[in-house]
């Protein structure tokens, strides 16, 4: 898939021709990241993005205790990839994705949305619960292979675990 920061300096293309998952997720973590009501995240394997020299890395904790490594184009601002050490996958951030089909999504946190969650797609007031198949599906995303690659650019945030 065709992805781009607002201003174009940065332009790559994902992986696969869809993401393994698609998340709408509705917590203040993410509507603080997208100044909106909700962020949206797209799933792909980690893999290596080219060297561009706009891109920047923001770095920040998480309530599990990880490394959040937050890429962005530092001409534009615009917030393109995020990934944690350990994780063979990345979030490939939904609003910089060309084509994504959107009646897939996973709504997420929903019970801190400020807008109504659309009838029939899933959703979770929270984190999904164990029986849950988002949380399965999530789970095994979230494993690392043998070999981890690095999602790396210019920026000066680098997944130390890989």
């Amino acid at each position: 898939m065709d992805c781009r920061c607002q201003c174009g300096d940065i332009d790559f293309k994902t992986p696969l021709a869809k993401p393994l998952a698609l998340y709408i997720c509705h917590c203040s973590e993410c509507r603080r990241q997208s100044s909106s009501a909700f962020g949206t995240s797209a799933i792909f394997p980690k893999f290596q993005l080219p060297q561009f020299e706009s891109l920047a890395c923001y770095s920040r904790p998480t309530p599990s205790g990880h490394t959040l490594y937050c890429y962005f184009c530092r001409n534009c601002g615009t917030r393109l990839i995020h990934t944690t050490p350990g994780k063979n996958v990345v979030s490939v951030k939904g609003g910089c994705i060309e084509g994504l089909d959107w009646k897939q999504a996973i709504h997420i946190w929903t019970k801190s949305a400020m807008v109504p969650i659309p009838e029939g797609c899933e959703s979770h007031s929270t984190t999904p619960s164990e029986s849950s198949e988002y949380l399965g599906s999530q789970e095994m995303l979230d494993q690392p292979p043998d070999n981890p690659g690095l999602l790396t650019g210019s920026g000066t945030c680098h997944d130390s675990e890989s």
